[in-house]
C-alpha cells in the first residue's frame, strides 16, 4: 500500500471518529467546514485524496489539527517525528513544499510546518477559526505574508505572528528560496 492510500485511508477513518465523536451529522460537518456533504462522504469512504485546504478546513470545523486527523495513533505524552516521517501535504514542480512536521492538541490543535517557496511562488489560505495564531520564522530568503490585503516583509531571521482568523497568503517575490516554520495555533471549538 503506498503512502497516499494509508493517508487517505488514516483521513477516511479520523474524519468519521472525530465527526461521530463531535456528534455532527455530515450535513452539519460540511456546513461547519464550508465543503460539500458529498465530498466528505468521499472523504470518509476513503474515495478521494482532498486537497490540503478541505483538510486544513475540516479539521477547523472539527477543531482539531491536521497530524490528528491523518494519525489516529495518540501515543506516550513524548512523541518524536523521524525526518521521514514528516507528511509532505503540497509542493509545486519547481520545488516549492509544505511539510506539516509535528501537530497535537493543546488543548487545541497546534502544529508545526516547514515550508519552502521558491522564487515567484506562493500559497493562499482561507480563514481558520476566530482565535487562530500564526508564528512564522524565516531562516533563509524573504517571506512576503498578506494578510486580509495587507503585505509584510519579513527577512531571513526575522519571525511574524499574526491573528490567522483572516485570509492570509505566504510568498516569495525575491530570487533565492524561501526557507520558514511555521506554527499554527487552532482554539478548541465551542460545542
Amino acid at each position: 500500500m503506498s503512502d497516499l492510500d494509508l493517508l487517505t485511508q488514516s483521513l477516511a477513518r479520523n474524519v468519521k471518529r472525530w465527526r461521530t465523536e463531535r456528534g455532527f451529522t455530515l450535513d452539519a460537518l460540511a456546513a461547519r467546514a464550508g465543503v460539500s456533504r458529498g465530498m466528505l462522504i468521499q472523504i470518509e469512504q476513503a474515495r478521494t485524496n482532498p486537497s490540503i485546504g478541505t483538510v486544513v478546513k475540516i479539521g477547523d470545523a472539527l477543531g482539531i489539527s491536521v497530524t490528528t486527523l491523518l494519525d489516529y495513533e495518540r501515543g506516550p505524552k513524548v512523541r518524536i517525528v523521524p525526518a521521514d516521517q514528516a507528511v509532505r501535504l503540497w509542493h509545486t514542480d519547481a520545488g516549492s513544499y509544505s511539510r506539516l512536521l509535528a501537530g497535537t492538541e493543546a488543548p487545541g490543535p497546534l502544529e508545526m510546518w516547514d515550508w519552502r517557496l521558491m522564487p515567484g511562488e506562493g500559497s493562499g489560505s482561507d480563514p481558520h477559526p476566530p482565535g487562530t495564531v500564526e508564528i512564522a520564522h524565516v531562516t533563509a530568503g524573504e517571506l512576503t505574508l498578506t494578510v486580509d490585503g495587507a503585505e509584510y516583509r519579513v527577512e531571513a531571521g526575522a519571525s511574524v505572528t499574526f491573528d490567522a482568523d483572516a485570509a492570509h497568503s505566504y510568498a516569495n517575490r525575491g530570487e533565492v528560496p524561501t526557507q520558514l516554520v511555521l506554527t499554527v495555533s487552532v482554539p478548541p471549538p465551542a460545542h
